[in-house]
């Protein structure tokens, strides 16, 4: 387990609290700032660009935003366990987390895990070299999923479900073992919608992955930071920052998977109308169930007539919601 100090700069901290004079923030001397240099070592290199700096600030405000939106710090003891599978998104998902709490704006223990399932030619020693690095506090599981999914699923098969629900399990463990209050995964907005337009092509419903839930245990949250992030930012940052990624062989290299091909109906859309992608996130914030078709949601048989109420002019245009 490797331990790392976190101090916490007054000024940004003060600056993150809603409401707080501007005429006194200026007076704190610039001693006490946190110069977009002076952060922790995981940043160590980062691009001096222009580009690069809106890029940052950019995530670390949409996770801000996912984190204050949907309430994500419940209490001031809780310690989340951030899973690394060393991928371009929880590589920015670590780096985000890190950055808001060394500033002070997130007042929780964090504790990073990767879960080794096995797979051939997996790189065991890229991810514990990194973090011991970067003094990052971490855990490193090793447990033979893949042999289980490769007995298990037949040929022709993708593996996904069965590989997500034995990673999901172990880390459910794991952060019981660590006294962890939440597990917290990489999931971005291309996710949530890819998730979304799954559901309704092959489901038959309208869902999605939620920023925020509890397990079936009902005795950890799980949480999605980058719930509001897009995945080229996640993948920009990343490869700007030239951390160690390491590619998925075991479940997103499968050809033919709807996820795939999910994703390819939006990679469409998204350059036939530059923008689409952000325009459907914000249709699942603003979910109307007056206007579907789902009784169990709205109550269609309760609704009534209002005998009292008198129409000014019947014989105009109504006016329709």
């Amino acid at each position: 387990m490797v331990t790392s100090s976190k101090p916490i700069f007054i000024r940004t901290a003060l600056a993150g609290w809603k409401g707080f004079p501007q005429r006194i923030l200026c007076l704190i001397p610039s001693a006490m700032t946190n110069d977009l240099d002076d952060i922790h070592p995981i940043f160590q290199g980062a691009p001096q660009t222009t580009e690069f700096r809106k890029l940052r600030k950019r995530i670390v405000r949409y996770v801000r935003e996912a984190v204050e939106q949907y309430g994500m710090v419940e209490r001031s003891d809780a310690r989340w366990l951030v899973c690394l599978s060393g991928g371009k998104d929880s590589f920015t998902l670590l780096a985000v987390l890190i950055e808001l709490k060394w500033r002070g704006l997130l007042p929780v223990d964090l504790l990073a895990c990767n879960l080794d399932q096995g797979q051939p030619g997996f790189p065991a020693t890229v991810l514990p070299e990194f973090l011991t690095k970067m003094g990052v506090p971490h855990r490193i599981e090793y447990q033979d999923t893949y042999s289980i999914v490769m007995d298990k699923v037949p040929a022709g098969r993708t593996y996904c479900a069965l590989c997500s629900r034995l990673r999901r399990g172990n880390l459910y463990r794991i952060a019981r073992e660590e006294g962890c209050t939440a597990v917290v995964l990489g999931h971005h907005r291309d996710d949530i919608l890819e998730t979304f337009l799954m559901n309704l092509f092959h489901g038959g419903r309208l869902a999605t992955m939620p920023p925020k839930l509890v397990n079936e245990e009902g005795d950890l949250f799980v949480y999605r930071p980058l719930a509001h992030v897009a995945e080229a930012d996640c993948d920009k940052f990343a490869r700007a920052m030239k951390y160690p990624i390491i590619p998925c062989d075991l479940c997103g290299s499968q050809d033919g998977l709807q996820r795939q091909q999910v994703k390819q109906i939006l990679d469409q859309w998204e350059t036939n109308s530059p923008g689409r992608r952000q325009v459907m996130f914000r249709a699942l914030m603003n979910a109307r169930p007056s206007h579907l078709l789902d009784p169990k949601l709205f109550d269609f048989a309760g609704l009534s007539l209002d005998p009292d109420k008198k129409v000014a002019n019947s014989a105009g245009i109504p006016d329709l919601r």
